[in-house]
């Protein structure tokens, strides 16, 4: 397998995921500024998106769209505790996460990359996101993780989609149950793995 990643982009959290069932890949990274793979093609030549991550199978069949990586792989090495099995109503409040946070948070971030929005507009991308966390700390209140006490494929994406924050003006600071939520992912062998490899160990 080949995972298509960007350093510090939602690719992230597949990444985590890959190293976290210890599934054996190939990290390749694309320069998303010009669309082009390590050995100079057109990246639009794999993924007609233009978007990471994207995971290449042994086949040559590729799948798009990180929480559907995200399962494949937890569901292609076993894993039940990052996914739960079908059926369970566990591996729904799983699949609800992924969902909220796909439409609620990545997606709320993404104007804040764009440069031609203006700041005003920006302002009011960053207080709904600061509502959205306020609601996010307190579902965290008493747990290790989203679900509970063991870590999900939904722990990594929160995780990926929080990192940028900072760097954006999103000031999660007062928030003591995200705060603990991302130094205890920062604990991860995984964690720590996906990191040193997309060159971001020292910003973590």
């Amino acid at each position: 397998m080949k995972l298509f990643y960007s350093p510090g982009a939602c690719s992230l959290a597949p990444h985590i995921i890959l190293r976290e069932t210890g599934t054996p890949f190939t990290l390749v990274k694309v320069d998303l500024g010009q669309h082009r793979t390590p050995e100079g093609g057109s990246y639009y030549e794999l993924n007609p998106k233009g978007q990471v991550p994207l995971l290449a199978l042994d086949d040559g069949t590729t799948l798009s769209e990180g929480p559907v990586i995200a399962q494949y792989i937890a569901e292609l090495a076993g894993r039940q505790d990052l996914l739960p099995p079908v059926g369970s109503l566990a591996r729904y409040k799983v699949l609800e996460w992924q969902n909220y946070i796909t439409s609620e948070l990545h997606k709320s971030f993404s104007p804040l990359f764009d440069s031609r929005i203006d700041a005003a507009t920006k302002a009011i991308f960053i207080e709904q996101l600061g509502k959205k966390y306020a609601w996010i700390d307190s579902r965290l209140e008493g747990r290790a993780y989203l679900t509970g006490d063991t870590m999900t494929v939904a722990d990594p994406y929160l995780f990926a989609v929080t990192g940028w924050a900072p760097q954006l003006g999103v000031d999660l600071s007062q928030l003591a149950n995200v705060q603990a939520f991302l130094g205890r992912m920062t604990e991860r062998d995984s964690v720590k793995a996906a990191l040193e490899a997309e060159g971001l160990a020292q910003a973590a």
